[in-house]
């Protein structure tokens, strides 16, 4: 495999599962990257993946992100510099607080298959996507 070098795109590549605008960066065979912004006042669709794990780091904006797996549920606030993880099977949503868009940098594990990938489920707040 060559080196490969991307630069964030200035308008998003594609609209994921959820409703945020995402920005494809780079991928290997065990992994891929991309950037996610949602714009102030914009909630997300509560969704959980089938066979895909993340690792959010998030750059600007302020939010909420809400995670439950098996009976263990909660609300964390997300900022510039919270990272935080989205094991397999996790049921997740977030939503931008804030007056500036909340944008993420995601490692996804194993690299996206595509929007099969995501189901919807049953999340805290009503989604605005």
């Amino acid at each position: 495999m060559k080196f490969a070098t991307r630069h964030l795109p200035k308008d998003a590549d594609v609209t994921a599962p959820d409703g945020a605008d995402v920005r494809l960066l780079l991928e290997l065979a065990g992994g891929g990257m991309a950037h996610f912004e949602l714009a102030p006042g914009q909630t997300s669709m509560a969704v959980s993946h089938r066979t895909v794990e993340e690792i959010w780091y998030f750059l600007t904006g302020k939010g909420q992100m809400w995670r439950l797996q098996d009976s263990e549920s909660e609300i964390v606030d997300v900022f510039a510099g919270v990272s935080l993880t989205i094991p397999l099977g996790t049921h997740f949503q977030f939503r931008c607080v804030g007056d500036e868009p909340l944008s993420a940098v995601a490692i996804t594990m194993p690299p996206w298959p595509g929007n099969d990938e995501a189901m919807a489920v049953e999340g805290p707040w009503p989604d605005t996507m």
